[in-house]
């Protein structure tokens, strides 16, 4: 997918029992989920003492000759990674390297070290608990809720599993943490529902325990899988393995069915199945669901990265030719929303490649993971018309998307989604397509392997998993259907 489309974070966590540096751990990690967040990155490490690390853009390359100088830098047996996009707050540089995890807090004597992805959803309601306590409390980015409200126990009770389960219990949204105690203890936990995802793994001589956002952070460190954390669960590290404790059972799972169309890297694994292995399966679907449409093309092509294995699963079980004559530009990773809406035609020139002659004259099955706005898919539309596509048909992977996304996913307001002012049909003539098709919602949650009620699916089916996300995308929808002029999300205008 094209779309500018962002995803807050991806997060990273090691903690070496035998007391060597954890920063190469670390720094593989983030380089493995940089896919999660381009705009800035974090490290920070303990040895007794907290160093931290921020900057702009992607997880820098580090020369074989400089590696030491970063592990002086950002010494510790203990570390935390962090990646973002910026779903909420400002987007100067100064204040995004301000947000980026990790964040070091402090109350009285007690300190903490937190990485966060996934976005609060009752933000005002915790703000004002907040500043009943410390009514100088400036609030920039949702981390510092989660890290207050544990300093907050902690300062009280000396007790981190209780402070946690007082997070879990009054924030509602996602919420996927790795922390550092003062004490220099790596903890991670998960939100009620489990929206997003985040796993602990270890080093083949159980020396090292990681928790990171997906399993290719372990894969790149030569670590094993251990196990996926459970909603409502928290875990800290010690030398016998992870110590787990469910804290909170909101009574259902509630992973974000996004992650298996776009986010997630395709070899990462998620609910005991390899991503790309369900992406195939979306494309088998595909077929099954729209015969006539495939019938109809002559040749397969896929927008890259997200929509290729989709396009192996339709070639696979119909025999049409997938065409691979379209290739992503390896080494250009700008986004298209630093430019202006003119310049996106030229920004899709320089980040993916068409080869035209093998469009011309042909009807053209283009296998694509979403439509979310919609600007970017005219213009692709627009540019295979361009080289001759005689037909052009988009079948899309992930279901029509109606609704914002309360958790993490930069879809804020209904008015700015195609797919919730138009019908599929509508939507085509709009693109310029003959045809749009999209999955089935039956068929991308029998891909996944779970069970409907173990997805979130709320920008798809209107249905939200946490009560007040639902209360306000209902508000939202009634205010715009009146014409109300939405500016973002309720709740992030009201802070405002």
């Amino acid at each position: 997918m094209l779309e500018n489309l962002k995803e807050s974070c991806g997060v990273f966590g090691a903690q070496d029992f035998d007391y060597r540096s954890v920063f190469p751990y670390v720094y593989w990690g983030l380089r493995g989920q940089n896919h999660r967040g381009h705009q800035s990155h974090g490290f920070l490490t303990f040895d007794g003492n907290f160093h931290i690390h921020k900057d702009l853009s992607l997880v820098p390359r580090i020369k074989r000759g400089a590696i030491q100088e970063w592990i002086m830098k950002l010494p510790g047996h203990v570390g935390l990674g962090h990646v973002r996009y910026t779903t909420s707050g400002g987007t100067d540089g100064e204040s995004l390297v301000k947000s980026t995890a990790p964040i070091l807090e402090h109350e009285g004597k007690t300190t903490i070290a937190l990485s966060f992805n996934g976005n609060i959803v009752n933000v005002p309601e915790i703000i004002r608990k907040i500043r009943e306590k410390s009514p100088n409390f400036q609030f920039d980015f949702d981390a510092q809720l989660i890290s207050r409200k544990i300093l907050s126990g902690l300062a009280e009770r000396r007790d981190l599993a209780l402070s946690v389960k007082s997070c879990m219990k009054e924030m509602e949204g996602a919420f996927s943490v790795a922390g550092i105690t003062q004490e220099g203890e790596l903890f991670a936990f998960k939100d009620q529902c489990g929206i997003r995802p985040l796993c602990c793994g270890l080093s083949e001589d159980r020396k090292i325990l990681t928790v990171c956002s997906e399993t290719v952070g372990l894969d790149v460190n030569g670590f094993e899988f251990d196990f996926e954390l459970n909603p409502g669960e928290l875990v800290v590290a010690s030398e016998d393995g992870f110590a787990r404790e469910q804290l909170v059972d909101c009574g259902r799972r509630a992973l974000c069915a996004f992650e298996f169309a776009y986010f997630s890297r395709p070899d990462s694994m998620l609910g005991n199945k390899f991503v790309y292995e369900v992406r195939e399966e979306f494309g088998r679907n595909l077929a099954r669901e729209y015969p006539d449409t495939v019938r109809n093309s002559d040749i397969i092509i896929s927008m890259p990265e997200t929509g290729n294995d989709a396009a192996f699963g339709l070639h696979e079980l119909t025999g049409k030719r997938w065409e691979r004559a379209s290739r992503r530009h390896r080494y250009v990773t700008e986004r298209a929303f630093i430019l202006l809406p003119k310049e996106r035609y030229t920004t899709i020139d320089r980040k993916i490649n068409i080869i035209d002659h093998k469009i011309s004259g042909k009807n053209v099955a283009v296998v694509d993971d979403s439509i979310v706005r919609g600007d970017t898919t005219r213009v692709v539309v627009k540019k295979l018309r361009k080289m001759g596509a005689k037909k052009v048909y988009l079948l899309i992977t992930f279901p029509r998307i109606m609704g914002p996304c309360f958790y993490g996913v930069d879809m804020a307001t209904y008015g700015e989604l195609i797919g919730s002012r138009y019908e599929t049909e509508e939507i085509a003539e709009i693109v310029g397509a003959d045809a749009v098709k999209y999955q089935s919602i039956d068929g991308l949650v029998k891909a996944t392997g779970l069970s409907r009620n173990e997805l979130c699916l709320g920008c798809i089916t209107g249905k939200y998993p946490t009560p007040m996300a639902q209360r306000l995308a209902d508000e939202m929808k009634e205010r715009f259907e009146n014409g109300y002029e939405e500016k973002g999300r309720i709740y992030e205008v009201a802070i405002h």
